[in-house]
């Protein structure tokens, strides 16, 4: 998959999907349910390269831009909000993204990844009404569902109504990991959630919503386009990468457990061509650790981890399907790292885990099964709340 493949107007993008896949019908192609509310309005959009409208054919499925969709229908779509990557989903992880025009629709494109995260008040001032359309893996640290959170509180202080086009959460089978602590609050986890939350991004929006998440307790004027024959132990294959260094499923499946090595020395696969499938460094040992690579600029990772240096690490491309957060790679690695005082860069593996104890569990010599169990009695307290916003079995 190539996110090039959503920035022409005209163009479409044909994948062969399995039959379950393709009875699920997206919040975006519901457009029975949303378009009499946008008629003759002032429209923002916060939407990057996922916000596609899927369009079910014998030969397969074809995907065109929400924004390309909308206008063609005669929407007054007056800008568009784009996250990190930017709209069209080429930015590095991490990487300041510019206000600019997006070339295809002449529509000026307002950076929530760069001078502001949130839009301001003077941003929301030409509009009636902001729909939110971007595809989430439902990763606690991965900051779409951050920007939700603040598109959220400005639409309430502006006094503007806001639609979520809610899409399936390929993590969204289970409930797993530790759960963040307030005092580690950053763009990387705003709420004490789990590392995998197993909620849709609409489901996630109530949840922000009703338990007054929002500065000041403030709620938002929340509708949610929901999905239709959508269910949380259902497969869902993402039809465009959701950023540059998830290419495919089992990227976005290991991205809950591979994605803790961003917060240590070790690189999780960035500068090749599988991201998050594969780990190792130039310090593990290669009779432990058979794959062996060099980390090069590539789409979507400019400077890698490790760039050009050999790495000695663990192919995990033909790992089975995972319904937990695993452990034990990181746990391995750092028992095979010879200076365990590089190992961990504190604040960024703080971040990610949303609490100091799972580095020091790892550094006491814990074991995946012992760390878990300790996971248990906040993912019991938090799956009790997650069940009021459900919207799916």
């Amino acid at each position: 998959m190539n996110c090039a493949d959503t920035t022409s107007r005209e163009s479409t993008r044909t994948a062969t999907q399995r039959p379950s896949q393709a009875e699920i019908l997206l919040g975006a192609n519901r457009m029975e349910k949303y378009l009499p509310l946008l008629a003759g309005k002032s429209v923002g959009i916060v939407a990057n390269q996922t916000s596609v409208v899927q369009n079910t054919t014998a030969s397969g499925s074809r995907f065109t831009h929400l924004v390309d969709t909308l206008l063609a229908r005669g929407i007054m779509i007056q800008k568009v909000f784009a996250p990190e990557h930017g709209f069209r989903g080429t930015a590095d992880a991490g990487e300041k993204v510019k206000d600019g025009v997006d070339q295809t629709t002449g529509l000026p494109i307002i950076s929530l990844y760069g001078k502001n995260r949130k839009p301001t008040r003077e941003q929301l001032s030409d509009l009636d009404i902001l729909v939110f359309d971007i595809q989430d893996v439902g990763v606690r640290f991965y900051t779409y569902i951050a920007t939700l959170q603040y598109v959220m509180e400005s639409c309430s202080e502006s006094g503007i109504p806001l639609i979520v086009l809610d899409r399936p959460n390929p993590n969204g089978h289970y409930v797993d990991g530790p759960t963040m602590e307030l005092e580690y609050r950053s763009f990387l986890g705003l709420n004490a959630i789990p590392l995998v939350y197993g909620m849709t991004i609409g489901e996630y929006a109530r949840m922000i919503n009703e338990e007054a998440w929002l500065e000041g307790s403030v709620r938002a004027d929340l509708s949610i386009i929901p999905l239709k024959n959508y269910s949380h132990d259902r497969r869902y294959e993402l039809p465009v990468r959701p950023s540059p260094n998830l290419p495919n499923a089992k990227a976005v499946n290991l991205y809950p457990s591979l994605g803790l090595f961003e917060g240590t020395h070790i690189n999780a696969g960035r500068g090749t061509e599988f991201q998050f499938q594969r780990y190792g460094s130039p310090y593990l040992d290669p009779r432990q650790f058979p794959l062996k690579y060099v980390p090069q600029p590539n789409f979507g990772s400019k400077s890698p981890k490790f760039n050009d240096e050999v790495c000695y690490g663990e192919d995990l491309s033909d790992m089975e399907f995972l319904r937990e957060v695993r452990l034990d790679w990181i746990i391995k690695a750092y028992k095979n790292t010879p200076d365990k005082s590089e190992f961990f860069n504190t604040s960024g593996f703080t971040k990610h885990a949303g609490t100091q104890a799972l580095q020091e569990q790892i550094e006491a010599g814990w074991s995946a099964g012992r760390i878990k169990d300790s996971w248990q009695a906040d993912l019991e307290a938090f799956k009790k709340i997650r069940k009021k916003y459900l919207l799916y079995p």
